[in-house]
């Protein structure tokens, strides 16, 4: 099974981001699991949203995981929120930020010792330059398709456009650009 934990603010689309996912997973035959936990929270709330992807049925429904990818969308949740609390020696992390990957580690103890588990790319900025707003989940999922491999990238923006078909072909094609800018920036 693959876990993915998601740290992020209410507002900045990880529960979007979280059920997109699900959403291209389930095309492929997988079992997966998109959900959040929030409560009441307002926009600008720290809060996680979660995956879960398997070949199998998952009946596991707890909120407690050890998560194999823990995505921060964002920057200041990397220093705030405990992002490796049960995380495990094959956990890998892709973190919003414009800071370089040795900056970035330098204010996060919990990190060293991990380097090459470790991630970085601006979904802020590349959300800003190409979809016009801070909405940085879709760069968050470029960025974590390529660290993760688990689909190719034109399988998945093709799919992505199929989630999103519900919105005008101009955020569907912002989206798309955000998605592969990710992808190939991610460090």
């Amino acid at each position: 099974m693959v876990e993915i934990r998601w740290h992020s603010r209410a507002g900045q689309g990880a529960v979007t981001g979280a059920k997109g996912l699900g959403d291209v997973v389930s095309t492929t035959g997988k079992e997966v699991q998109a959900f959040a936990l929030y409560g009441s929270a307002k926009r600008g709330a720290a809060m996680r949203a979660y995956n879960r992807i398997d070949d199998k049925k998952i009946i596991n429904h707890e909120k407690f995981m050890l998560p194999d990818y823990v995505l921060v969308i964002d920057p200041a949740l990397a220093f705030t929120d405990n992002i490796t609390e049960n995380d495990k020696p094959s956990t890998h992390y892709i973190i919003t930020t414009h800071l370089s990957k040795e900056e970035l580690m330098k204010g996060i103890p919990a990190l060293l010792g991990k380097e090459d588990r470790v991630f970085v790319v601006d979904c802020m900025q590349i959300s800003l330059d190409t979809i016009g707003r801070v909405v940085p989940n879709a760069p968050m999922l470029g960025a974590f398709i390529k660290v993760s491999g688990m689909f190719e990238l034109d399988y998945f923006l093709e799919s992505m456009k199929r989630v999103l078909s519900k919105f005008p072909q101009k955020i569907i094609d912002s989206n798309m650009d955000a998605i592969s800018r990710a992808y190939n920036e991610v460090k």
